[in-house]
């Protein structure tokens, strides 16, 4: 076991909801939907414009049934309309390409009015539950969900939000650890669809862009953990910080993974710049959990926590790994954290990286739980850990030759990628399916590539370049012509038009390496990830967990046997 010293490194709450809380409903006789109350000068409330602009929509057919559930407070002013028996229910993926259907983020101005504006009708969802809120560059999802799996170990009943999704798009909702199902997807939406319509229509007249599909996304989201309801929402965010849809929520505890450049078109050119925006999710009443950052980041981060009065805390100052040691299927830890230190913890993911992701995981819970002062049973931080899983990072999904999916989507995801690849992977011939999309900096990503991999005294690499169907991923034949301008050898890179065949290419030639000593690496975006997930199909039986944290088993997958 090695020993790793720390590294020594240097208003009330903003009201989101309005003001006063929505009134209990008129008893008919004062009624003001009621077409014989008061006189043709009445003034409409709040309330009361909703209702009847709800009504003109439906009436318009441009809403689907009265919503149920979700802004209870105003249901009971809105007239009861009967279904409309033309509109078909909706199906999960009816419901994904409608998102779809709406603004990317990168099309629209920062901004969090149009969520302020959804929330007031919706009854102010994001407040009700306390929220742990993550950003970073890298390590945000797993660290979500080992947070996720510590406080379930606490008997917390917990809704996660994250994002993107790798195969489904139901995988960004989670409550109890789970992706919600089908059926609560849709009927949830269907539930806000007016709302969100209506909201829609006030944006358009303000000449603003309507709700978009991240913004739509996190409101579902929002609407799910109230309806559940769940004891504490763990939220990533999509992009940043101070104007991601996920911030109308007020963290109780906000943590911050490790902070390098990604995003720049929109976040900024340095990493100080990119550190402010992160730092917007630090909110006063909070507490900030911080990994170890450089310091010129770490700086912009302890001044949003002190303009805030908020407490600080910084990995390898108050909080780190202590000793880790590599295992077939993991490794096992031990973490000092903010209240005590905890040993023999078993963490079923691969890489220094994810030992860092879990000593945070701990830090910030117990800030929750304690205000970082009260230790946590060592117990239940061992059952929650050892219940982790992380789908499609350095994710095992193949032996004999053996295949791993990883969605290391730029240069800092990269660096991690290669010291977990060199501690854990024991092959010499690395088989690479690479594909990656255009707002990433694929040549510096190449570089890391070619001087980890295809340099070094430890492996010879191959490059299989193809493409998710996102259409932001860059034409194989332009990666690979990329990468012959980055220093691969052009004998060792092949373009292929379709990921598949990029993957069976790749394992063939692991395969009849008669050495027995190839792996295939599947790696480049998200995106990446998740279709080769897809296309993998089911496990076989291999004793590695699947993405839903069971052991795995069943047939091969739909074309690879």
């Amino acid at each position: 076991m090695t020993e790793q010293p720390f590294r020594e490194e240097q208003d009330p709450r903003e009201d989101h909801d309005g003001a006063e809380p929505q009134p209990a409903p008129f008893p008919p006789e004062l009624d003001p939907l009621d077409p014989h109350f008061g006189g043709e000068d009445e003034l409409e409330d709040e309330d009361e414009a909703i209702a009847r602009e709800l009504t003109e929509m439906e009436r318009a057919g441009s809403s689907s049934p009265v919503p149920h559930g979700i802004g209870e407070d105003l249901e009971a002013d809105l007239p009861h309309l009967a279904p409309d028996p033309r509109e078909d229910a909706f199906s999960a993926e009816s419901v994904a390409a409608e998102l779809r259907g709406r603004a990317p983020e990168t099309q629209m101005a920062p901004r969090l009015d149009a969520m302020r504006l959804a929330m007031d009708l919706l009854g102010d969802p994001a407040h009700a539950a306390p929220v742990i809120h993550l950003t970073g560059t890298n390590g945000k999802t797993s660290t979500a969900r080992m947070v996720e799996a510590l406080l379930m170990a606490h008997d917390l009943r917990v809704g996660r939000y994250t994002s993107p999704h790798l195969e489904k798009v139901t995988e960004r909702i989670a409550v109890d650890g789970a992706p919600i199902d089908d059926a609560t997807f849709v009927r949830t939406w269907d539930e806000i669809r007016p709302f969100l319509l209506l909201a829609d229509q006030r944006l358009t007249e303000r000449g603003e862009v309507p709700l978009t599909e991240f913004e739509a996304m996190t409101l579902l989201a929002f609407a799910v953990f109230a309806e559940a309801p769940v004891d504490v929402m763990v939220l990533e965010v999509g992009l940043g910080g101070r104007w991601d849809a996920t911030n109308v929520a007020d963290a109780a505890v906000s943590v911050l993974t490790p902070i390098d450049l990604d995003h720049t078109r929109m976040l900024g050119d340095t990493v100080e710049e990119i550190a402010r925006e992160k730092a917007g999710i630090i909110k006063p009443d909070g507490f900030l959990v911080s990994s170890a950052q450089r310091p010129s980041v770490a700086e912009i981060l302890l001044e949003a926590a002190r303009d805030r009065d908020v407490p600080f805390r910084f990995g390898g100052v108050e909080f780190g790994v202590r000793s880790r040691v590599p295992g077939s299927g993991g490794q096992v830890l031990a973490v000092q954290g903010l209240a005590g230190v905890y040993e023999d913890l078993a963490l079923p993911l691969a890489g220094e990286h994810q030992a860092d992701n879990a000593a945070l995981a701990i830090a910030a819970v117990e800030a929750f739980l304690g205000g970082g002062e009260r230790e946590l049973n060592v117990e239940l931080v061992r059952a929650g850990l050892a219940a982790v899983r992380s789908p499609g990072r350095l994710e095992t999904v193949r032996t004999a030759p053996t295949v791993i999916i990883d969605a290391a989507h730029n240069p800092h995801g990269l660096r991690a990628q290669v010291r977990a690849v060199e501690e854990t992977v024991p092959a010499r011939e690395l088989e690479i399916v690479l594909g990656i999309l255009t707002d990433k900096d694929a040549a510096q990503m190449l570089r890391i590539l070619r001087e980890s991999y295809a340099e070094s005294e430890r492996f010879d690499a191959r490059l299989y370049i193809s493409a998710s169907h996102s259409p932001r991923a860059i034409d194989p034949q332009e990666l690979a012509r990329l990468a012959v301008a980055e220093g691969f050898d052009e004998d060792a890179v092949q373009a292929f038009a379709g990921l598949d065949e990029a993957i069976t290419a790749a394992v063939s030639d692991a395969a009849v390496r008669e050495e027995l000593d190839a792996a295939v690496l599947i790696t480049g975006s998200v995106t990446v990830a998740g279709e080769a997930r897809m296309l993998l199909g089911p496990l076989p039986e291999s004793g590695l967990p699947g993405a839903d944290g069971e052991p795995t088993g069943g047939e091969e997958g739909p074309w690879l046997g």
